[in-house]
């Protein structure tokens, strides 16, 4: 087959991994000839300036020994399946970046005859790149489920970022998606090597993903599988990614999920990794899925009456950030401006980036409330009991929710 013919098929089957907006500041290349991109970096979305800075995103093959019922690529599937050799795969991609058409790379694959095996020729396309090439540019490689550990060691020695797909949030739900997964051995292990080489390659990160909607799991089962992940494995982002059925697939007749769950999601994992909140501040409903209507930080507001409204010149940089319309630099800016300048009116808060609308409802500004009193008569939020997180078989799980309404 053709080497664009190869593309078309494989950067298809690419799409459904979801990648890092990162940029790299470490050089992995000594001397390195082309695609030192620092400090702009590469990345896989809009920059703050307008640019659209593209990664080249492929498979190194769609063959697949695993049964995960959601992939357009599983086994068993009728398509045409198709694989690039390391060299020409790292051959393409310099011919496209040469001509300004991508910045970086990012690889992924399927399960070609086993993890081993493909992850050694996943491997070898990074290091024509960084030998052969000198290229000192973008790339993230996708660890595979099973990989060993000098496999995963390379990898963070030759990528600015690595991924293992967690995809599901425990090993119950992880059983309904695929029969040929280990949750224990091949996920967390996988989440544990990768964690243990981070910590000797700077300005390297790794990221997950999480199919969303495909499995009967909660928000809050994946929320909380991923604040387990942030706090024992060195994890850097997780992606979410709402599930859209696959003709042809096991899962075909489940509908997709919302979008708008995705994106609540995401909301929440801002408000875990960036805005100080803990898994209990967080507000589900009975069902253990977040409230759509409501964006997550205006939910824990609205559901805390007794901690709003703030004085705005009194209140701690972490009860700031607790405001809905202030974030972590117009809440640095209040803190650094108030030290010398007490605030005395809304246009005063606008000039320091606090978004009025949302914010004015749950704060006083030198003692005066300017803002609409029916939105803190809300009732107490509800509550829920973690009564375990870690299993006797490692597995992330909520028991005996208690909800007091």
């Amino acid at each position: 087959m053709e080497t664009l013919d190869k593309l078309k098929l494989l950067g298809e089957g690419a799409k459904y991994d979801v990648c890092a907006s990162t940029a790299s500041r470490t050089s992995k290349v000594k001397n390195a000839a082309i695609g030192k991109t620092m400090p702009s970096g590469v990345c896989h979305s809009f920059t703050p300036d307008g640019r659209c800075i593209s990664l080249f995103k492929v498979l190194l093959t769609n063959y697949c020994e695993r049964d995960c019922a959601y992939c357009p690529n599983q086994a068993g599937r009728d398509i045409p399946r198709v694989r690039f050799a390391p060299d020409e795969l790292a051959t393409l991609f310099m011919e496209f970046y040469r001509r300004n058409y991508v910045e970086g790379l990012f690889l992924s694959s399927g399960m070609w005859h086993s993890s081993q095996n493909t992850m050694s020729e996943t491997i070898k396309v990074a290091e024509i790149l960084r030998t052969r090439y000198k290229f000192d540019g973008y790339i993230h490689l996708k660890v595979l489920p099973g990989a060993s550990d000098s496999e995963v060691q390379t990898a963070v020695k030759l990528a600015n970022r690595v991924s293992l797909n967690m995809e599901a949030p425990s090993a119950s739900h992880l059983a309904k998606l695929s029969s040929r997964k280990n949750f224990a051995d091949e996920l967390l292990g996988g989440m544990a090597k990768i964690s243990s080489h981070l910590s000797h390659q700077r300005g390297v990160s790794h990221s997950t993903q999480y199919i969303v909607g495909a499995a009967g799991e909660s928000d809050r089962d994946i929320v909380s599988s991923a604040n387990t992940l942030y706090k024992k494995f060195r994890l850097k982002r997780a992606y979410f990614s709402a599930f859209q059925p696959v003709e042809n697939t096991p899962l075909s007749h489940i509908p997709a999920a919302p979008v708008l769950r995705e994106n609540r999601l995401y909301q929440t994992d801002f408000l875990l990794r960036l805005y100080g909140f803990n898994i209990n501040d967080l507000v589900f409903q009975s069902s253990g899925n977040l409230d759509y209507d409501l964006d997550p930080k205006l939910a824990y507001a609205l559901y805390n009456p007794d901690l709003f409204p703030l004085e705005i010149n009194k209140a701690s940089y972490s009860n700031l950030l607790k405001v809905p319309g202030i974030g972590p630099r117009s809440a640095e800016r209040i803190v650094r401006v108030r030290r010398h300048h007490a605030f005395k009116d809304a246009a005063e808060l606008k000039n320091a980036g606090i978004v009025l609308k949302r914010a004015l409802s749950f704060i006083t500004v030198n003692g005066k409330f300017l803002g609409n009193k029916v939105l803190l008569n809300k009732p107490s939020r509800p509550s829920f009991e973690q009564l375990s997180l870690w299993g006797d078989s490692r597995d992330f799980m909520f028991a005996n929710t208690v909800f007091n309404n």
